[in-house]
């Protein structure tokens, strides 16, 4: 009897044995990451996807702006072209008995006036007793006239400067334009044959009047 109980003992030991070596099998999730793991990682990715698509938006935008404001700074550079060109154009044209000149419109008179009175007719055209800036003027302008003819201009002697002034207030240039004749008070100048010429103020002469294009913007110069 004693013989079966250590038997029983020897296998009841070596079941137990090996129950104790053998290693217990781990649950399946223990080798994989905890679920919130994967789902901050799937956001994460999803983010990121989100904001490469956002920037690829805002870089499409600023190039169509950039195209849309360089298309639209042409057309009003072309715009504006097109304004001054007529602008330019409407400014070049005289009315009848002015003739262009330059940048200026010239009216010569058919009738006979003191300096006076001529110097007051321009002014009611609102414009002035032609100036000359330069011997070359002179010339071309004479070659516009009848040179039978005399033409007041806006040039007149002054006292107590004893000078030849402008009406626009400057003083005569002698080294560009000579003056012809007596010079003494109350004279005034007239043009003839590309020469200035000293008169006396009350004499009757005709008249050359000048109107700036620039001063009248699309306005022309009156009718005489």
């Amino acid at each position: 009897m004693d013989r079966e109980m250590t038997n029983a003992d020897l296998k009841l030991t070596r079941d137990t044995g090996l129950g104790t070596s053998s290693s217990p099998s781990l649950p399946q999730d223990v080798c994989q990451g905890p679920t919130w793991h994967q789902f901050v990682l799937k956001l994460a990715c999803t983010g990121f996807i989100l904001l490469a698509l956002t920037i690829i938006g805002l870089r499409v935008s600023v190039i169509f702006l950039k195209q849309k404001s360089s298309t639209e700074k042409s057309s009003v550079d072309v715009q504006e072209k097109r304004n001054e060109t007529t602008e330019k154009s409407s400014l070049l044209k005289c009315p009848m008995n002015w003739y262009p000149f330059q940048e200026r419109c010239l009216f010569f008179s058919h009738t006979n006036n003191p300096w006076s009175d001529s110097l007051a007719h321009c002014f009611t055209q609102e414009s002035s007793l032609l100036l000359i800036q330069n011997q070359e003027e002179l010339v071309l302008i004479s070659n516009l006239t009848d040179n039978s003819l005399l033409f007041w201009i806006g040039l007149k002697f002054i006292l107590p400067e004893k000078k030849w002034k402008w009406i626009n207030g400057s003083f005569l240039n002698s080294n560009i334009l000579q003056i012809t004749g007596e010079t003494k008070e109350n004279s005034c100048a007239y043009l003839s044959s590309a020469k200035v010429v000293s008169e006396y103020c009350e004499t009757e002469n005709n008249w050359i009047c000048q109107k700036e294009l620039k001063s009248i913007r699309n306005k022309g110069c009156p009718d005489s």
